[in-house]
């Protein structure tokens, strides 16, 4: 089978930065993800991932984001092992297939059509998993969802490229719809969006952001059923001494100012 050629525009070209990332992770000594599958998709893509701009350090880092969530994510389906996970901007992430989610589980994969159709024809089918091609900010997508199960909404590397008014627009459709669940996320404060012109993946994707999120009440206003359970900064994830002398560096230096450590925040909200 010939390899799948390319060709993604903006935010959507993130999407082969961040799977570059985890396959370069996953083939390094002492991977932190070791996400096999990104490693063997990789090749049938017919595309040259040096135009990323991901190396094998801000792969790690890329990783070691991927497995922050994942933990959060699992654990929340080891409380509700018969939740609906709806897995918003998913791009080519293995989350499905890293994750294995019990067959109580209802797994719904959402991302542009186009994107969509690239996922079918590079992963593997699998029970209790379906896809939607959609745009997450055009709701009627989350008619062809049930509701009769709490949800876990997962959003990796995905808010801060929608546009705020649409993005709240989302979540409160979300909560509106399901009578509880949970949400884990990585956001950008106002400052961190600012910051991102530095991000070599995303100039080269020639993506913009545009949501900054500076704390738990810009999220809280959304929906008066939604409170903040946790929140972390990015720079305090257990796993940093594993990366780069640079992003360790960083991670010190961020810890002492906090305007810089609340740029990158992981948010586990409930409703």
């Amino acid at each position: 089978m010939p390899p799948e050629k390319v060709h993604l525009t903006e935010e959507k070209a993130t999407l082969l930065a961040t799977l570059h990332g985890r396959a370069l992770d996953a083939r390094s000594p002492q991977p932190i993800l070791g996400d096999e599958l990104a490693s063997e998709v990789i090749d049938r893509i017919d595309h040259d991932f040096a135009k990323t701009g991901m190396n094998a350090g801000t792969g790690r880092a890329v990783a070691l984001r991927a497995r922050f969530i994942d933990t959060w994510a699992a654990e929340y389906l080891t409380e509700h092992p018969q939740a609906t996970v709806l897995h918003l901007g998913c791009g080519l992430d293995t989350r499905y297939h890293r994750m294995a989610p019990p067959p109580t589980v209802r797994w719904y994969d959402v991302d542009y059509p186009d994107v969509i159709d690239l996922r079918g024809r590079l992963f593997p089918a699998r029970t209790g998993y379906t896809t939607i091609g959609s745009s997450v900010t055009d709701l009627a997508w989350l008619e062809q969802v049930p509701r009769d199960t709490d949800v876990l909404v997962v959003a990796e590397g995905l808010l801060y490229y929608l546009d705020p008014m649409r993005g709240a627009a989302l979540l409160r459709a979300i909560v509106d719809r399901f009578a509880g669940g949970r949400l884990v996320f990585d956001a950008l404060s106002t400052r961190g969006v600012r910051l991102q012109w530095r991000n070599k993946p995303v100039q080269k994707a020639g993506a913009t952001m545009q949501w900054g999120i500076d704390g738990p009440d810009d999220l809280l206003v959304i929906h008066p059923r939604l409170r903040c359970v946790s929140t972390l900064s990015a720079f305090d994830m257990e796993g940093f001494d594993r990366l780069t002398a640079q992003h360790r560096v960083a991670a010190v230096i961020a810890r002492l100012i906090p305007a810089m450590k609340r740029t990158a925040v992981f948010y586990l909200l409930e409703f």
